[in-house]
Order: structure tokens, then sequence, then C-alpha cells
């Protein structure tokens, strides 16, 4: 049996497991209440931008239901691995931080091509660019199981090198000329409620972005510093008191929450769907 990530004796572990406890359980509620929202709205279902949010949400929650034991337990799916589930909850987070990135990279040319993006990007070649990212995630799942650990330790560096630069070209390029593009179109519209759901939107990238290089950027300077650099890093025992693993899962439970602040559309859909059940509740109990 694998023991828990610290020996309950004492407050402070106590309090340690139930955060992780609470953590998964938020991830798991939050992405799987935001998915069937989006999934049983057939308006929803029709943009772009939401499929992007299903997809993220669906990640998350693997994410969230994998922290159970990766979180909880005296688990290390880092190399060396300790107690592992074959690598499948940083898989999960990955494939959430790739989508994350292409909905930004989405949203950038809807914003600054919209005649072109509609005539480019339809459904069926936004589920083309998801699919592709969910069996890039996993092609690199099996091959991780299959190379030997060196292998895929240093595999697992450079691809992480690489996507760093990615996001900081994406995540702080793109979105400073997309909030300079689109602040420069919203003050030429007249005042109307399109306009303030065009606000809405931009302001959602731009906090969306902003948290996620928050919360990810630990991640990136401890891979690039401990691999790259002739520094020798402290290695963490288990991923439940590492700090630094824990933060991004605390992302995925931001950012359905952001979804639902920031998106009007789907803010509406949400607290219809909360009311309706409160409601049937309601009737049910009388």
């Amino acid at each position: 049996m694998v023991p828990l990530a610290v020996n309950p004796d004492s407050f402070g572990n106590i309090l340690l497991i139930l955060f992780h406890v609470c953590l998964a359980t938020i991830i798991v509620l939050l992405n799987l209440g935001v998915f069937l929202c989006i999934a049983m709205t057939r308006s929803l279902r029709k943009e772009n931008r939401f499929l992007y949010m299903m997809s993220t949400c669906i990640s998350d929650f693997f994410t969230g239901a994998t922290w159970y034991y990766v979180g909880i337990f005296d688990v290390h799916e880092g190399f060396p691995k300790k107690n592992d589930i074959y690598y499948f909850s940083p898989t999960f987070l990955g494939l959430s931080y790739l989508v994350v990135i292409a909905a930004q990279a989405d949203r950038y040319h809807a914003v600054t091509s919209p005649i072109r993006y509609l005539q480019r990007m339809t459904l069926q070649k936004t589920l083309v660019v998801l699919t592709s990212l969910w069996a890039l995630s996993f092609l690199t799942l099996v091959a991780q199981n299959l190379l030997s650990t060196s292998t895929a330790a240093h595999t697992q560096s450079i691809g992480t090198l690489v996507m760093n630069f990615i996001a900081l070209v994406i995540m702080l390029g793109l979105n400073i000329r997309l909030f300079l593009i689109a602040k420069y179109q919203l003050e030429r519209d007249p005042p109307t409620p399109e306009r303030e759901a065009k606000r809405s939107s931009l302001y959602l990238i731009i906090v969306v972005a902003a948290s996620f290089l928050f919360l990810w950027s630990p991640v990136f300077l401890r891979v690039i510093i401990c691999n790259f650099m002739p520094i020798k890093c402290r290695t963490e025992t288990n991923s439940a008191t590492n700090i630094v693993v824990t933060l991004p899962r605390i992302n995925a439970a931001l950012t359905p929450l952001l979804y639902v602040r920031g998106c009007t559309p789907l803010q509406e859909v949400v607290f219809s769907r909360v009311c309706c059940y409160c409601s049937s509740c309601c009737k049910a109990l009388q």
C-alpha cells in the first residue's frame, strides 16, 4: 500500500492533506460543471472559443482526478519516478498547457483578422487542431514510458525549454499586441452591448494569460535552472510537498472560474443551470 505524502502526526501535516483533497475536489467539480454547461448548450458548442474551453476543462478534470492520488500519497511523477501512474497526471496538465496556448493564438487570429479567421478556422478545423494536441500529448506519454529514465528526462527537458519559449512569445508578445489592437478597435466602436461583450472577451484573454504565466513561471524556471545550468537543485521526495508542482494545479482550478467570470454568454448559461437545479431541488424537498 502506498503511504501518504506526509505522516499525519501533526496539525500542519493534516492541513496539508486536507488542502490537497480540497484542491482536487475543486478542480474536478469546477471543470466538470463548466464542461457540462457548454456541452449542453448548442449555441456555445458552435463557437471555436468554447471548444477550446471544453478541451481545457476535460484535461483539467483529469488533472484534478489524478491529484487525489499524486497530491495526497507518496508519489513523484518526475525523474526518478516513485509510486507513479505512468506519467498520466503531468500529461493531462501539459495538455491543458498546450490547449491554452493554442486558444491564445486562436483569439489573436480572430481579433486581428476577423474575416480571414471565419473563412479559415471552421469548427471542423478547430476540432482537428484539438485532436492533434491530444494525440501529440499521448504519443509523448507513450514515448516517456518506453524510453529509458535518463533519455526520457533529457527529452522532457528539451521539450519543456522549447514550449517555454513558445509560451513566452504567445502569452507576452501576441497578447500585448492583441490588447493594443483590440483597445483601438473598441474605442472606435459606438457604446453597444456587443462592444461590451468584446471588451469582456479581451479582458478574459489578458487575465487568463496573466494567471497562467504567474502560476506556471516557477515550473519553467526550475526546469531551465536545474537542467541547463550547472546548479544542483534539491530533489523533492513527492509532489504533495513541492509547491512548484502544486501551483499549476491551482491554475487548473482558477481557469474555469475565469471563464465564467469573464465570458458573459457562459456566465448566463451557468447561472441559469444553477438556478434551474436549485429550483428542482427545492421542489423535490417540498
